[in-house]
């Protein structure tokens, strides 16, 4: 973050300073207490079950300078009428500051945090980057984002997330992104917003956003995202597998999970490695080649990074080989594109080892009058595929349909643990469902109890 002093950020706000006017403020601000560090300040938000103001003497403890609160405390304080309106205020005004900083803006249904990742790696080998942890991609999580940026920060990227027409809006206010990425328009969301349409329309507020230097990136994915060229008066670079885009990926084929191509671009033509699993990743390294493209980076290093780069993010197609098993760790949400996709990869692990496929699967949430009828879709696919076993939590709506494919459904995890007895070595079990599932926890418990069985982890 670029260096305030208290009064100067009580200024911005509008806020009633308790405490030294000159007190330096140097790092982003912090909602836990426990990740305060010296140079921060503390946003004491009021939840429904916990009072941030609670916790305001922990964080000083822990090195905050102040804490930014709706009413005094015993301790340093600004004062002011909102603390989400505050914040946003002090990351608009920092955002103006860093006139030299080029901000990417990621949307989309599904891969904004792989994409995020993949980015980073690229950016990172070309100079400061700041990018979020995890999938800070709203109202609060986007501006702390953006406050770590400071002086030296070459690039900032975002993720920008949308429950309801006008959030990404809202968001680019704060961020006025150089360059905005719609990775796709899919299913996820759309018991929110009722339609695919109505969240063409909500992602597109990114691409309405930018001004005539920006640049649009846009999957050829869907009929909705590339139509948003039209949007913008600048340029923009569509990405995808056809022929007809100017960043693009031919040649594909599928090595051990992971995708191999030939990255092409405008400045010529590089093969690409990954060592990230699944085909959906292909689309994903696109956007960033398309990014990079639009940065002028030379194609060789888009290539390179792409090669060589890691998801670092949690429970996003995370591969745990243990005495044998290959569990899939695929927990961090779900979508109907998204699910397909990790079943598909599923597939591709357990030809390659020769075992059984198991496809642990739980609830895909937010997707309104069309769960159901989307779980089923899923239910199908997993038997069209070859899926050896669908074990079903909680979810009876993926139904149990005829065919090869043996259909397991349980209440719990405890109860679907027991088909632990009848995995092999060589074996995949994939893991997935929406976040509110917690099927990390599933995961885990099924690595645990095969290594207590068969050995440690190799």
């Amino acid at each position: 973050m670029i260096t305030l002093t208290a009064g100067e950020i009580s200024l911005l706000v509008g806020g009633e300073l308790f405490c030294d006017k000159d007190l330096l403020v140097s790092k982003a601000p912090v909602f836990d207490s426990r990740r305060a560090t010296p140079g921060c300040f503390f946003l004491a938000f009021k939840g429904e079950v916990t009072d941030g103001h609670d916790f305001s003497a922990d964080a000083y403890r822990n090195g905050s300078v102040f804490a930014l609160t709706t009413h005094r405390i015993d301790g340093p304080c600004i004062v002011v009428a909102d603390v989400l309106i505050a914040l946003t205020i002090i990351a608009t005004f920092v955002r103006n500051r860093l006139e030299n900083l080029t901000v990417i803006g990621i949307t989309g249904s599904q891969g904004k945090t792989s994409t995020k990742d993949l980015l980073t790696n690229l950016l990172g080998a070309v100079g400061p980057t700041v990018a979020p942890l995890g999938s800070f991609n709203n109202e609060l999580g986007m501006p702390i984002t953006l406050l770590e940026c400071d002086e030296r920060t070459r690039f900032c990227i975002l993720e920008m997330g949308a429950r309801h027409k006008g959030d990404i809006s809202k968001l680019c206010e704060i961020a006025q992104p150089n360059i905005g990425v719609v990775l796709t328009v899919g299913l996820a969301h759309i018991g929110e917003f009722g339609s695919q349409q109505a969240i063409a329309q909500a992602k597109s507020e990114l691409i309405q956003s930018l001004d005539k230097n920006g640049v649009a990136v846009l999957g050829a994915y869907d009929e909705f995202t590339p139509a948003m060229a039209s949007l913008h008066g600048g340029r923009s670079i569509i990405f995808g597998e056809s022929n007809n885009v100017e960043v693009r990926a031919t040649d594909i084929e599928m090595r051990e999970g992971c995708p191999h191509f030939d990255l092409v671009t405008p400045a010529g033509r590089e093969a690409v490695g990954m060592g990230v699993v699944g085909a959906h990743q292909v689309a994903n390294a696109l956007a960033v080649a398309a990014i990079g493209t639009a940065l002028s980076l030379p194609i060789e290093l888009i290539a390179s990074s792409l090669s060589n780069a890691k998801i670092s993010s949690k429970w996003r197609m995370e591969l745990h080989d243990c005495a044998e098993l290959l569990i899939i760790n695929d927990a961090y949400n779900a979508n109907p594109d998204s699910m397909a996709a990790a079943l598909k990869s599923l597939m591709l692990f357990a030809q390659e080892r020769g075992g059984a496929a198991w496809a642990f699967l739980g609830k895909m949430r937010e997707l309104g009058e069309s769960q159901a009828g989307q779980s089923a879709a899923i239910g199908t696919l997993a038997n069209e595929i070859g899926i050896d076993h669908l074990v079903v939590i909680d979810a009876p709506e993926y139904g149990s349909p005829e065919g090869a494919m043996k259909v397991h459904h349980y209440p719990d995890f405890d109860s679907a643990l027991n088909l632990l007895e009848h995995f092999n070595p060589g074996d995949v079990v994939l893991v997935k469902a929406s976040r509110s599932e917690h099927f990390e926890v599933l995961a885990q418990e099924i690595e645990n109890l095969w290594i207590d069985k068969n050995g440690a982890r190799e």
